[in-house]
């Protein structure tokens, strides 16, 4: 059987210019374009002004990680999450097919009753499962007084 070599350390950049990787690189001749283009359009004060607030930026994304992953990944996750819902229902609708092959929905006619808990009947399931058992309730333990 033929051996393969397996590659290691694969999610680390490659490295162009000392310690600058290639995505690092094109980030900031990017925003190096962007003081070009405002040198030239604008007078010097607004100049000064909007190459501090790029440079900023453009270090933030060159080089700032969050959770050892780049910048730019937090901020698309981030936009991500804002258009989701922050909700989802699973709607459950039996869709019979009928003789035309046509798709027919039905309303569910049974509605489930969900069991809303207190406060101190949730701390009450918590202390249970935390003990693994050996807590048995405050209702569990006066019914057993009752049957002995």
């Amino acid at each position: 059987m033929q051996q393969f070599t397996i590659p290691q350390f694969i999610d680390v950049e490659d490295k162009i210019i000392g310690p600058i990787t290639a995505r690092q690189f094109i980030i900031i001749l990017g925003g190096f374009m962007l003081i070009a283009i405002f040198y030239k359009l604008a007078d010097f004060s607004l100049f000064v002004f909007l190459s501090i607030i790029t440079l900023l930026i453009v270090g933030v994304f060159a080089f700032a990680k969050i959770n050892g992953r780049p910048f730019h990944y937090f901020v698309l996750n981030l936009i991500q999450t804002i258009k989701k819902p922050n909700l989802r229902v699973w709607h459950h609708v039996v869709l019979p097919v009928n003789n035309e092959d046509e798709l027919v929905q039905v309303v569910p006619t049974e509605v489930v009753n969900k069991k809303h808990y207190t406060d101190s009947r949730l701390a009450e399931l918590s202390l249970i499962v935390d003990t693994s058992g050996a807590f048995k309730g405050a209702n569990d333990n006066s019914e057993v007084k009752k049957s002995n």
